[in-house]
């Protein structure tokens, strides 16, 4: 019963775990195309960033609110000037439509 197919298959290979350098980069990473001459990543700073989060007063608030207004609003721009921008089109194509009408029932009998 050794193939019973229920069996979980085991990895094939074990990882390989690179110690960190003695200045705390990975020396795997050293030589990586994304890494400047230093070794700094992407050509950036040196060690850990820091993101700082806060909470947002009154006056952020305003702002954020300000800038999804503006954002919504030349959304909704764009979206009536594409409407405004077809109003003349089906305008023709229902002219150019009564005409040929009008003039398939005046046409030779």
């Amino acid at each position: 019963m050794s193939d019973d197919p229920n069996k979980p298959e085991r990895p094939r290979f074990e990882p390989e775990i690179i110690p960190p350098d003695s200045d705390g980069q990975q020396s795997g990473w050293r030589n990586s195309p994304s890494r400047d001459a230093r070794g700094a990543p992407f050509g950036g700073g040196h060690g850990t960033q820091r993101v700082f989060v806060t909470r947002l007063g009154p006056f952020g608030i305003a702002l954020l609110l300000l800038a999804i207004a503006a954002i919504v609003t030349i959304i909704l721009i764009a979206a009536v000037g594409a409407v405004l921008i077809w109003i003349p089109v089906i305008a023709a194509v229902l002219v150019i439509g009564a005409l040929l009408r009008v003039f398939r029932r005046l046409g030779p009998r």
